[in-house]
């Protein structure tokens, strides 16, 4: 069964400079009063950290990657483009006219809005078929699995040797 989230695009609604959080606050109010959480599933406010020195001092703050826009994830109905259009703080959506435009893959990746991967089932030991990259259709055995990299290390049998290979999660699927 798949999630209904993954039916739901990106799109940028417009604010007031400022206002950012507040949009973000009063759509995830309205979602929840209206009960849209099957059509609205996620408000964001992309944000960055930079390090401040200040009388020698130095401290981590965060600003705004893209102040006036706020990132909204949703199945695009008349009654979910009414109500972030009409919530207060928001101008309009970022498209020609009145038609939102969903983001491409490249700009989610660019705008550092991190899509939930799928979780890869395997561990130590595992034997996995690799689908991507330089060692594509090769069978190997999992050597060790880094979670928070999403990446494992595999022994592939090359030119009669088994030689160590770094490989992302989503280059590979259990046998």
């Amino acid at each position: 069964m798949t999630d209904k989230s993954d039916k739901g695009k990106w799109y940028v609604a417009h604010t007031y400079s400022g206002h950012e959080n507040k949009v973000k606050a009063n759509i995830e109010k309205l979602v929840e009063n209206r009960g849209m959480q099957d059509v609205i599933f996620e408000v964001r406010v992309p944000v960055e950290e930079y390090i401040e020195t200040k009388n020698g001092k130095k401290k981590v703050k965060e600003r705004k990657m893209f102040p006036g826009y706020v990132m909204v994830k949703m199945i695009m109905t008349d009654e979910s483009w009414y109500l972030v259009r009409n919530t207060r703080g928001v101008t309009g959506f970022v498209g020609p006219g009145s038609k939102p435009v969903p983001l491409t893959n490249e700009e989610i990746k660019l705008l550092g809005v991190q899509e939930p991967l799928p979780e890869v089932n395997v561990s130590v030991g595992d034997v996995i078929k690799i689908t991507s990259g330089y060692f594509e259709n090769f069978i190997g055995t999992v050597e060790s699995v880094n979670i928070e990299k999403r990446k494992l290390k595999v022994f592939v049998s090359m030119f009669g040797r088994e030689t160590l290979v770094e490989l992302d999660f989503d280059q590979i699927e259990r046998i």
